[in-house]
């Protein structure tokens, strides 16, 4: 991934991102239910490496498949590229673990920048401590063996009803993560990052007791012209 691209995502916010998405005809790039472990202060950035999970049946979903070396969920863990993000389509079922500690901090070894499930984790608390973000439903103590089974590795998924593809771009930040097409990445955190500078103007104002008509959108001169001297100020 670009380190450009990256440090501009680490700065923008999930909701300024949604934002500039909502203007180019996004409306659902918001994966929902799913909210962070433990917030980190600082955004997760990656391309979307992808695991597929469908309902287990129970002659094919017996703890002696973790014995075996090609169980799908073990390879993701070994081959999430570094600075991916691995996206886990658990169909929004909470009711069996998607993964626990073991496998996360394995992932975080290995350099790999956070995991998103729509589904939830066992050990959550010990996972919520590890320097790694991590999103998912709620806690979850069975295995995944109980109601999931994975199957495919990096294809096309949903997750918390979005559409994800390998590599599309996932950011996520104290409250929530989104996906961005990857063909669009650029240009969207490029706009991000300039709705950003102008929100911490805004803020700033309101603080100050500005009214917000014609402030937040920007409607007036007057405040186009305050912006345009405080930015100069900031070098931003």
């Amino acid at each position: 991934m670009d380190e450009n691209l990256r440090e501009k995502l680490m700065g923008v916010s999930v909701a300024t991102l949604a934002t500039a998405l909502f203007k180019r005809g996004l409306r659902n790039q918001v994966i929902q239910g799913v909210g962070p472990l433990q917030r980190k202060g600082r955004n997760m950035v990656g391309p979307a490496f992808t695991l597929r999970y469908i309902p287990a049946r129970e002659d094919r979903n017996q703890l002696t498949e973790f014995r075996k070396p090609d169980h799908p969920q073990r390879v993701a863990v070994e081959t999430c590229p570094a600075g991916h993000v691995l996206v886990m389509d658990s169909r929004k079922n909470p009711r069996a673990a998607s993964a626990g500690d073991i496998l996360v901090t394995r992932l975080m070894v290995r350099g790999v920048a956070g995991v998103v499930t729509d589904g939830g984790f066992r050990d959550a608390a010990v996972i919520g401590e590890l320097d790694i973000p991590a999103y998912h439903t709620r806690p979850s103590s069975p295995t995944n063996l109980t109601l999931h089974e994975a199957l495919d590795l990096n294809v096309p998924i949903g997750c918390g009803d979005v559409a994800v593809f390998p590599e599309d771009i996932v950011v996520g930040d104290d409250d929530s993560a989104i996906v961005i097409p990857r063909e669009i990445a650029g240009e969207v955190a490029d706009e991000a990052a300039e709705m950003t500078i102008y929100e911490d103007f805004v803020v700033e104002q309101v603080k100050a007791g500005v009214p917000i008509i014609g402030l937040y959108p920007c409607t007036r001169d007057e405040h186009a012209e305050r912006f345009k001297t405080w930015r100069a100020e900031r070098g931003r």
